[in-house]
């Protein structure tokens, strides 16, 4: 069973929230929250990225900068910016791109669930983004930005948010970068959210979608409040972290691509003629060509685009890894014919999410800075729950998440 509980959010007051809100903390560099920031002394920035309150170049994981999101977390909350909800909520947070809306619930979901696994998972976490997290939630004893959860389609929580979307929301807008609307509803019934509550206890396992590292990091500051508290009791604060739980089926995966800086010492024709061997390969022309399908990959290269179809007996349809398009490009693409083994450490190539479009793709092998790029098709949210309830990891670099969560909208305090 799935164990959350409604909490105490900590939340911009109405007409504040559009100068608060802000992008996730890893979908940017410093430099760039620096500019988004501006001169607005109440963007989340100044906690999430609070490098950008010190010179050009100081480290985001220099000791001062931990210490000065804790200070201006505590200048927001003395100065009103961010105000703490005087009793438990559930929450409702819409996002509405490209004419589809998702609808989320926020709620606080249990430690100990992710370290026995209900909370499951299908990446491996870096200890060193773990540790950065980490010490971002101790100095602030908060989560600050949420996890982004997907659970199986619901009837009875679908009703309540169907329900609640239907009444005027209490934050509505546009956000200035992605263009996308944000929408936020306070639940203040109490049998909503006692159902609310008895309907996540139903199901055995939650997913994530985004955001491994802060559900990581998360889950061992609680283990680590259990340890110095001689009375845990285990209903404490420090025992829950903050999420959004979306329908699996509501979500929109976007493809993830790739762009590689050279042949492997191949010409044109050599990488063309060694991809025959595991896949159809068809000149497409000039204009971009997106795939279609499963197992269909788009390449390309000196200015022309090529559809790459794996031959049977390339992959295995019994294999939630082996069956995914990101396993058979880095298998025998990048590994075997371009030698690129290890995607998380290799110079050799880099990675452009789908909003992008492949215009992107295009542009940077047109530059020079790139040798040929690689379009995937997006792998499913069914396939990313198997993949999880059969406790594999997916090959790095496989999903890309769009709208991502707007921070700023609520705050979990772990006291």
């Amino acid at each position: 069973m799935a164990i959350i509980k409604p909490f105490k959010g900590i939340r911009p007051p109405k007409e504040l929230v559009e100068q608060v809100e802000s992008r996730p903390y890893d979908v940017l560099d410093s430099e760039e929250a620096r500019a988004e920031a501006g001169d607005n002394e109440k963007s989340l920035y100044h906690i999430i990225k609070p490098e950008i309150d010190f010179p050009v170049g100081t480290s985001e994981y220099d000791p001062r900068v931990y210490e000065k999101a804790a200070e201006n977390f505590q200048k927001f909350q003395d100065k009103g910016w961010l105000v703490q909800d005087a009793r438990e909520h559930y929450y409702i947070y819409a996002q509405t791109m490209n004419g589809k809306t998702q609808y989320g619930l926020v709620v606080c979901a249990h430690t100990d669930d992710y370290m026995a696994g209900r909370i499951k998972k299908h990446e491996l976490t870096r200890r060193d983004k773990e540790e950065d997290r980490m010490k971002h939630v101790r100095v602030n004893n908060a989560n600050i930005e949420p996890v982004f959860f997907a659970y199986p389609d619901n009837a009875v929580l679908n009703e309540i948010l169907m329900r609640y979307a239907a009444t005027e929301p209490e934050y509505d807008f546009i956000a200035p970068v992605d263009g996308f609307r944000h929408q936020f509803w306070v639940i203040n019934d109490e049998k909503d959210m006692q159902t609310i509550t008895d309907e996540f206890a139903k199901m055995p396992s939650l997913y994530i979608a985004d955001g491994h590292h802060r559900s990581a990091a998360a889950a061992l500051v609680g283990a680590e409040k259990q340890k110095q508290n001689p009375n845990h009791k285990g209903t404490e604060e420090y025992n829950f972290f903050m999420a959004v739980c979306f329908q699996a089926s509501q979500l929109t995966i976007l493809d993830y691509n790739r762009v590689v800086k050279d042949l492997n010492g191949m010409s044109s024709e050599e990488f063309l003629a060694a991809l025959q061997v595991n896949f159809i390969v068809e000149d497409k022309g000039t204009e971009i060509y997106k795939p279609q399908q499963l197992h269909e990959f788009s390449l390309y290269l000196d200015q022309h685009w090529f559809s790459l179809k794996a031959k049977e007996g390339t992959y295995d349809n019994n294999d939630p890894i082996g069956v995914l398009d990101v396993d058979i490009s880095s298998r025998l693409i990048l590994d075997e014919i371009l030698n690129i083994g290890d995607l998380r450490s290799s110079q050799r190539i880099d990675f452009v999410g789908g909003l992008r479009g492949l215009g992107e793709l295009k542009r940077r092998v047109d530059s020079g800075e790139m040798r040929a790029a690689l379009a995937l098709y997006p792998v499913s949210m069914q396939q990313i729950m198997d993949i999880a309830d059969s406790g594999k990891i997916m090959p790095p670099k496989a999903t890309w998440f769009e709208p991502k969560l707007r921070s700023g909208l609520v705050i979990h305090k772990l006291s």
